[in-house]
């Protein structure tokens, strides 16, 4: 099957798509937020992903975090000219709209998004779930936490709905995550299992370093999208800090994606390069003479060794061309014996 995910879709031109998400790290400053657009742009990443959501509409007033997340809040004015910000300084990063309402979809949809991301939160949302795939832009479907049942009824709503292209992404769903609660192989087996790109959401602990080995480790298994917490300053220690990557370590994080990208290469055989050629030259074992061997010599087995020499020769396994012929001319101890000197 072809995924959408392909080394000339990408904006930036690579195989793996790379989403730096701000979430709240902005901290309800715009300031903030454009340094943080300015360390994914600068780094290179695919994507932002703006989390937009009208407070008065997801949260109870009388929940304990209300008060807190009020002062976080951008208004949608704020998000409009924070997207005019992307395009203008960042053309070639694509624009992701985190939802978790109607109303933030029509918005999103006003400022003319690249795509949404549904949280896991909102997976059994049948109401969200269909008005996004109703705007008929990608689908991110967000399923830490979730069970099989509720993925295939997510992807069914999707799919009833419109030909929205969609990419499953996995995360465990706790800040930081330890190593062992990831769990690649099930992500690894989602893939599998709906036929789906399937992204990585990596949530590991930003003063260590599983937050830049275990992205790569879950890139070598075949995930086909990488989600990354990014913030201003991490020290500064706000909210959804703790599985966030400074602007200089984002930097640091995407070159060594691409790095690992390069090195993983193709999976079929290619043409030597200059460089595997002289290797071969040098280092492959040929048929040489074991023995002076004059003009007119029944070549036997024992008359033939396997070394480097200074040029490559017949190799070892086809000794079986020049057994049993006859030389044509003296050949010298340790000089290669060639098809071209026997008959």
């Amino acid at each position: 099957m072809n995924f959408a995910i392909r080394r000339d879709v990408t904006s930036n031109g690579y195989p793996t798509y790379i989403i730096a998400e701000m979430a709240c790290s902005h901290e309800g400053d715009p300031a903030l937020a454009r340094k943080i657009i300015d360390g994914a742009g600068r780094a290179g990443a695919d994507a932002i992903q703006f989390q937009i959501w009208l407070l008065k509409d997801i949260m109870v007033p009388h929940h304990p975090d209300f008060e807190k997340v009020s002062k976080i809040e951008l208004s949608q004015e704020q998000w409009a000219n924070l997207a005019s910000y992307v395009r203008d300084r960042y053309p070639q990063m694509q624009i992701i709209a985190c939802v978790y309402e109607r109303s933030s979809v029509d918005f999103a949809a006003s400022i003319n998004v690249d795509a949404y991301k549904i949280h896991s939160a909102d997976l059994s949302n049948p109401h969200l779930v269909k008005y996004v795939a109703s705007t008929g832009k990608r689908v991110d479907l967000s399923v830490g936490a979730s069970t099989l049942d509720e993925i295939v009824t997510a992807i069914e709503w999707i799919k009833s709905t419109s030909s929205s292209e969609i990419w499953l992404m996995y995360g465990y769903q706790n800040f930081p995550t330890l190593t062992d609660e990831v769990h690649l192989r099930y992500m690894m087996k989602l893939k599998q299992l709906f036929e789906l790109p399937i992204g990585y959401q990596d949530h590991s602990d930003a003063d260590t370093e599983a937050a830049f080995w275990l992205p790569v480790a879950a890139l070598g298994m075949g995930v086909d999208i990488l989600e990354k917490h990014i913030t201003h300053d991490r020290s500064f220690k706000g909210i959804d800090h703790e599985a966030a990557l400074n602007p200089d370590e984002f930097a640091r994080f995407v070159q060594m994606v691409r790095t690992v990208e390069g090195a993983m290469g193709i999976s079929i055989p290619k043409p030597f390069s200059a460089e595997e050629l002289k290797y071969r030259k040098y280092a492959k074992k040929s048929l040489v003479a074991s023995r002076d061997l004059p003009a007119g010599t029944i070549i036997s087995d024992q008359d033939l060794t396997f070394m480097r020499a200074d040029d490559l020769g017949l190799p070892p396994d086809q000794s079986w061309r020049l057994v049993g012929k006859t030389t044509q001319r003296s050949i010298a101890k340790y000089q290669l014996v060639q098809e071209k000197d026997v008959t």
